[in-house]
């Protein structure tokens, strides 16, 4: 198998890490494809701030990412890593707001319990005033009435756009090959005489990729290339970025990463680089539909345009979830108000899994996906599984966790990413209102930034 051509589509977390891990063990002939060189301008591995953290509802995935934070702290990631606690907090569920998931105290609870059984450290926080205590930066009062959490010094974030550019340069020197641009921008895939293998990828040019082995990290976008069967969806997550003056980036260093796990809401200290202070949440988001799909069902896709950077767009209910976590945290800052937004593309999985396994109907395509918003924290270690799954190498356990499942065939969508069953899914971090569609006028507004940037991006 190490002398056969592996092409690797999508050029994110799994894809440059899947690429470089192959590369260093023996595959001679390793290429990634994208629309763009890595750091890919909408990708979701690409953006200033990433929390790395291990602290998880999962013992499988707090085992994974203490290996990675392990690495995070290594000479090797120092340029991307910077050491932060992590605060958890939510409102219990006996006085959750009606409407608004209330799975944080399970998180908490669970987290908690594994960390204990790992033998590893963390802090309790007993109510909202030693929350302020032990994080001065704090100016808010963070869930208040019903206050739960904890925090862990173990945690920090990573300058994502600078450790996926770190990443590329290391496969480049370890001879990975790059296709990117127009040619680079797979728009299908050919199928083999036998309609068990691929023989080709199809880019927007016209031209053709051949390979003997194909790699789909593709993330919200693999759904159109391949029959995903309800295994996956596409959501899109809400991001708002707050300019800061020197002062204020000064005042606030020693501002944690803090989680409401009741909202979903969640923010990093500043970005000194950029000079912004970023918040989002960990949601169910929203989904944009079509029918472009291989088995012409309705899916979820971000658009397929390539842009040369996000579009400052969310909903407007999104911007107020944002200002109302800001206003919980740094009120002052809630006042002054975003001066840009953008979305970041998930691709669920009904469990929160992720899926590194050989698509169902294809003998040589692996499917690398599933980020499900919590993969990039694994960037030093995943590329390591990642290759363990497509040299079927791994333990049975891993196997089946992280194996394609095609029993969603028959279920509806909403059953599957809507409804209660989403949202008691994954790790329990999630938090706030359900999942919906982008209303008309919202995908209308979307689209149509989307369009211009294309347009931009093809002038220059």
């Amino acid at each position: 198998m190490e002398n056969q051509r592996i092409v690797i589509v999508g050029a994110g977390v799994f894809g440059l890490s899947t690429a470089l891990h192959l590369a260093q063990n023996g595959f001679s002939s390793v290429t990634v494809v994208d629309r763009a060189m890595p750091p890919v301008p909408d990708g979701s591995s690409n953006d200033i701030s990433r929390v790395i953290r291990f602290d998880y509802g999962d013992k499988v995935y707090a085992q994974l990412g203490k290996e990675a934070y392990d690495l995070w702290n290594t000479p090797e990631y120092a340029a991307s890593f910077h050491q932060t606690p992590c605060v958890w907090t939510a409102q219990r569920s006996s006085t959750a707001n009606a409407g608004v998931q209330a799975g944080g105290s399970d998180f908490i609870r669970k987290t908690k319990a594994i960390l204990d059984d790992l033998g590893l450290e963390w802090h309790d926080l007993a109510h909202v005033d030693a929350l302020k205590s032990r994080f001065p930066a704090v100016a808010g009062r963070p869930i208040g009435e019903g206050f739960e959490g904890f925090y862990n010094n173990a945690a920090g974030w990573a300058d994502a756009g600078v450790a996926i550019a770190n990443l590329r340069d290391r496969c480049i020197s370890a001879g990975v090959s790059f296709i990117t641009g127009a040619r680079g921008h797979v728009s299908s895939l050919e199928h083999g005489s036998d309609g068990k293998t691929i023989t080709a990828l199809r880019t927007i040019d016209g031209s053709t990729i051949t390979g003997d082995r194909f790699i789909l990290a593709t993330g919200a976008w693999t759904a159109t290339l391949v029959p995903a069967w309800n295994s996956m969806v596409a959501t899109a997550q809400i991001v708002g970025f707050v300019r800061l003056t020197p002062a204020e980036i000064a005042a606030l260093r020693d501002l944690p990463i803090i989680f409401n796990l009741s909202t979903g809401f969640f923010s990093f200290p500043p970005h000194e680089q950029s000079g912004y202070l970023k918040v989002a949440c960990h949601s169910f988001g929203y989904t944009l539909s079509s029918t472009k799909s291989m088995d012409s069902v309705s899916i979820s896709s971000p658009p397929t345009k390539a842009i040369p950077a996000r579009a400052n767009f969310i909903p407007g209910e999104g911007q107020e979830r944002l200002l109302a976590g800001l206003r919980d945290v740094l009120p002052d800052l809630a006042r002054r108000g975003f001066e840009k937004t953008c979305l970041c593309w998930y691709n669920e999985t009904p469990t929160g899994d992720f899926i590194f396994d050989y698509h169902p109907d294809y003998t040589n395509l692996f499917i690398a996906t599933g980020g499900t918003g919590h993969a990039f924290k694994f960037l030093p270690v995943i590329g390591k599984y990642i290759a363990g799954a497509f040299q079927r190498k791994l333990s049975p356990e891993l196997t089946q966790k992280w194996k394609f499942r095609t029993e969603y065939r028959d279920r509806p969508r909403e059953e599957l990413f809507t409804g209660d069953r989403s949202r008691k899914g994954g790790d329990g971090s999630r938090g706030g209102p359900g999942r919906r569609e982008f209303t008309p006028e919202e995908r209308d507004t979307l689209l149509s930034l989307t369009n211009a940037l294309a347009e931009r991006q093809s002038r220059l």
